[in-house]
């Protein structure tokens, strides 16, 4: 199994998230070849500004190669996986990003991988078994499915003023909480937090350090 960043959000125009970054870079390779999916907004996901902004990032990082996958275009999925150290799914709406890769199989490619997987916001999401998400015109919450490559359910960009629902929700089952600039790492057997992360479960919160990752496996 890939070792797996799940990233709370960043600016990236300021790399504010550059040190967890740089953490899952160094645990990739030492220049690390990266493959980037950048599928969660239902448009614009090719501006060429956006892709300077992000590649140039990349190679700031460590990056030898930055290559971004095209939706909807033929492209051997598997062979570019094969090519890759890193993989990074970035933010947008994990909805259309899970869509989207349930149509690709990107969902069991990525069960193979055995490099290093970033998702940051919607790209996070979307790699664990469920997400809490929040409905952009009524600011209703809502647990949604995700690709189940880390099998927890997980909340990002939380605030404070998410507590009530995320506590309700914890009522069913344990969620974890990470804000901006956070992240939760999932290492083989072991889930660890880098900054802030939370654990909401039985309706309360509690601050999240590390465990074993079966004891908090849905399956």
């Amino acid at each position: 199994m890939a070792k797996v960043y799940l990233l709370g959000g960043e600016t990236v125009a300021r790399r504010s998230a550059r040190d967890l970054n740089l953490a899952a870079f160094e645990d990739a390779a030492s220049h690390p070849r990266v493959l980037v999916f950048a599928w969660a907004r239902p448009s614009f996901e090719r501006r060429f500004d956006k892709r300077r902004l992000f590649s140039d990032y990349m190679r700031s990082l460590g990056g030898r190669e930055v290559r971004f996958v095209e939706y909807g275009e033929k492209e051997d999925l598997e062979q570019l996986l094969l090519d890759a150290d890193l993989v990074y799914l970035t933010g947008g709406q994990a909805s259309v990003l899970v869509e989207r890769a349930e149509k690709a199989g990107l969902g069991k490619l990525l069960g193979d991988f055995h490099g290093v997987v970033v998702g940051r916001s919607a790209g996070a999401l979307a790699l664990c078994s469920r997400c809490v998400t929040t409905i952009r015109e009524n600011k209703m919450v809502r647990v949604v499915n995700g690709l189940g490559l880390v099998d927890i359910t997980l909340k990002v960009h939380y605030t404070s003023k998410k507590d009530p629902s995320l506590e309700q929700f914890s009522q069913k089952e344990p969620i974890f909480a990470v804000p901006k600039d956070s992240a939760l790492v999932c290492s083989g057997s072991e889930l660890m937090a880098i900054e802030e992360v939370y654990l909401f479960q039985e309706g309360q919160r509690r601050i999240f350090t590390h465990s074993p990752y079966e004891k908090y496996r849905r399956t």
